[in-house]
């Protein structure tokens, strides 16, 4: 069976905010920096990094300078644009950028030595399926660093907004699970979690898993 591939009204909606998107500032710096270091600490100059959603392209950048090469993909080319013209500005030259999703998107098995998914699992159609691709798309030994809003724990009422707000086009996709349960499918797609935390109670879980 064929994956579920994103919704235009899905692409409409990031192509629509990625202005926004690129101008609002980062709500909690010092968590962003601390995942920033947990992260880096992963890193080595002949790895090749794959980012999927990576958005306008801010921490690809960061981690650029630590790694061989880094592929970035997105589903909105506005996105990818600024990005590109970050990446230019910032004189960046080991960053491609791809439009695509993460359903669509097609690399060998055993290519990446570390993937990352920020604020992109539950946005994704099927968690369980993109857990199971990235698990391939890993070398063994490599590394899944994946910050993911647990709609479930954090915010469970706004599915009676976020469904119709998806059919008008006013919201993207969203899926619904708990932290307990996306640590569960990690292991089920066959990762070892090796460390995970939230900021905060109503925050996004901070995960580094591993495919041994």
């Amino acid at each position: 069976m064929p994956a579920q591939t994103p919704s235009r009204r899905t692409i409409r909606f990031w192509n629509f905010i990625a202005k926004k998107y690129s101008r609002d500032k980062i709500a909690d710096q010092p968590s962003y920096e601390r995942k920033l270091s947990e992260t880096r600490a992963l890193l080595r100059d002949d790895m090749q990094l794959l980012e999927i959603g990576t958005g306008t392209g801010s921490t690809a950048i960061l981690h650029a300078p630590h790694v061989a090469h880094i592929h970035a993909i997105d589903l909105s080319q506005k996105m990818l644009d600024i990005a590109q013209a970050k990446t230019n500005a910032a004189g960046v030259d080991n960053i491609s950028y791809q439009k695509t999703s993460v359903e669509e998107f097609d690399a060998a098995k055993g290519t990446y030595d570390v993937i990352l998914a920020l604020s992109v699992l539950h946005l994704v159609q099927d968690y369980k399926a993109t857990l199971a691709k990235l698990h391939g798309l890993l070398k063994p030994g490599g590394y899944l660093v994946a910050s993911t809003v647990c709609m479930a724990d954090t915010m469970p009422a706004f599915k009676f907004v976020s469904i119709p707000g998806h059919a008008l086009g006013l919201l993207p996709k969203l899926t619904y699970f708990t932290a307990d349960t996306l640590l569960s499918e990690m292991r089920v797609a066959g990762f070892t979690v090796q460390s995970h935390w939230r900021p905060g109670p109503a925050r996004a879980l901070f995960t580094i898993a591993r495919k041994l």
